[in-house]
Formats: C-alpha cells, structure tokens, sequence
C-alpha cells in the first residue's frame, strides 16, 4: 500500500516543528512491519536541498529567484526522497511544503498566485499532501515566541505586515482545500494539541 504524506505548516514562532518528533513517533508505533516514517522539511531534505537552504535562509535575491529556487529544491526533494519513500508505503512527514511557498512568496512576498501555481503543476505533477497540519497563532504570540530564541534567519527577521500577510494567505488556502487541511490552535498547552494530533490521527 502507498503511504501517506503529511505536512505541517505555520509562521514563523507557531511551534509545529516542536510536534513533529512525537508525532512521527505515534505514526510509527501503528505502521505495518517493514513501513517506517520519513520525517524530512524544506526547503532542505536532500544534499541539494540542504544546499539551496543555506541560500534561501541567509542570502538577498530576487523575489523571482526565490520562489524557483524553492521549488528546485522541491523537485529534488519529490524525487528522492518523498515518492521513493510512499511507493514503498512509508509514511512521509514534511516540515513545510507548497503551502509555504504560496503563503511566504505569494502573500508575504507578493508574488502573484498565477506563477505559482504554474511552478507547483509543473514540479509535483499531481502530487498533494494527504494532510495538512496548519498551525495557528496571532502574530504577538509568535513574535513572543521568536524573541531571543537565536539569531534570525531573513525570514523570521520580516515585518509584522509581512507575516500577517503570509498567515492570511495560510488561512485562506486552509478554507479553500477544508478536506486536506486541519487548522490547529496553536496557542494551547502542548498536551491539548497533541490530544487533538491523536483524534486526527485516528481518521487517516
């Protein structure tokens, strides 16, 4: 059986990558003999994606360059690791996906939805998220939640503007794909989120 693929996605200071490890360890307890969970993120996942992250993360480019380079690193991203790993019925759990390109380089950066969406055709050919976990906070609790924790990197470094634009744009792909999304309040304690990551795990 062809495994599932699950992402999980928010602005910056929403704390989706602290569930990750419990969850990818919940998942795992459940899967058949021989299936194993694959956690991985983006952009990153590979040696080339790893690469194209240290660019994207640190370097000024153009709003353009960004979003292709983005989805290059996705398209090696799918193609070794992601498929490779649901044809053989593992479990694939990604620290952000496409969503996160239409919401920071669509509606923080401005860049229209149209080209997008050519980039995202043309690079998963079909493939989407069997789930997606949308983690969601008001902008003054991630920014409380970013404060001091290290030196930013160039986007947890942007503008209040800008990641209200970026969780608006969340939000409203959240409303226009309800069956694969879930939004999460994020603000609650660890241990009521994660009660609430069981019960949804429970319908997959």
């Amino acid at each position: 059986m062809r495994g599932k693929f699950i992402t999980f996605e928010g602005i910056d200071g929403a704390g989706k990558s602290t569930h990750i490890p419990w969850l990818a360890e919940r998942i795992a307890a459940r899967l058949p003999a021989g299936a194993k969970v694959v956690s991985t993120r983006e952009p990153g996942g590979t040696p080339l994606g790893e690469d194209l992250r240290q660019l994207l993360l640190h370097r000024k480019m153009h709003l353009e360059t960004e979003a292709l380079l983005m989805f290059a690193a996705r398209r090696e991203h799918i193609a070794e690791v992601i498929e490779p790993a649901l044809a053989r019925g593992d479990w694939v759990l990604s620290d952000r996906f496409t969503d996160a390109t239409f919401a920071y380089q669509g509606g923080g950066r401005g860049l229209p939805t149209a080209r997008l969406e050519v980039l995202e055709a043309w690079v998963q050919a079909g493939l989407q998220p069997d789930l997606t976990l949308l983690f969601d906070v008001p902008l003054e609790t991630a920014a409380e939640r970013l404060a001091g924790a290290r030196e930013p990197d160039k986007f947890e470094a942007e503008s209040r503007a800008f990641f209200a634009r970026t969780r608006d744009e969340y939000l409203r792909r959240a409303h226009q794909s309800p069956a694969r999304f879930r939004i999460v309040d994020a603000t609650r304690s660890i241990e009521a989120i994660r009660a609430e990551l069981e019960q949804i795990l429970a319908t997959l």
